[in-house]
């Protein structure tokens, strides 16, 4: 069923309301927060499906960064939260800890030597 925006003007939330096409214009719309029947259309939020060769161009660009001042961690933070969604899969728990204490003001020099080795380390034999 297709989701349809609102905007309750009683309780000021934008609400999601699943209807069928015939019930759209035809049944009366309540608001699933308050009950209340004073609901505005709005216009639903576009959503466009890339490619992940799409997302990593974008990242890739650096005019795509927006304000990133590598001196001011909370920037630094904005940006990697950007380029996280961007990449639009799970990332481990130690990305999110990270970008944490950046928004948290830390030094990224102490956020890293704090954290344990996380480009998997340890000694590596490479073979010819």
């Amino acid at each position: 069923m297709p989701t349809y925006e609102y905007g309750c003007r009683d309780c000021r939330k934008r609400v999601a309301v699943f209807q069928t096409y015939v019930e759209y214009g035809r049944s009366e719309v309540v608001c699933p927060n308050c009950g209340s029947r004073n609901l505005k259309r709005l216009i639903s939020r576009v959503r466009i499906a890339r490619s992940e060769d799409s997302r990593i161009e974008n990242m890739g660009d650096p005019d795509s960064w927006g304000d990133v001042d590598e001196e001011d961690p909370r920037a630094m933070a904005r940006m990697m939260r950007r380029m996280g969604k961007e990449l639009g899969e799970d990332l481990p728990p130690e990305f999110d800890e990270v970008v944490d204490r950046l928004e948290a003001g830390d030094d990224p020099e102490d956020i890293e030597g704090s954290l344990p080795d996380m480009g998997g380390g340890g000694d590596m034999a490479w073979e010819d």
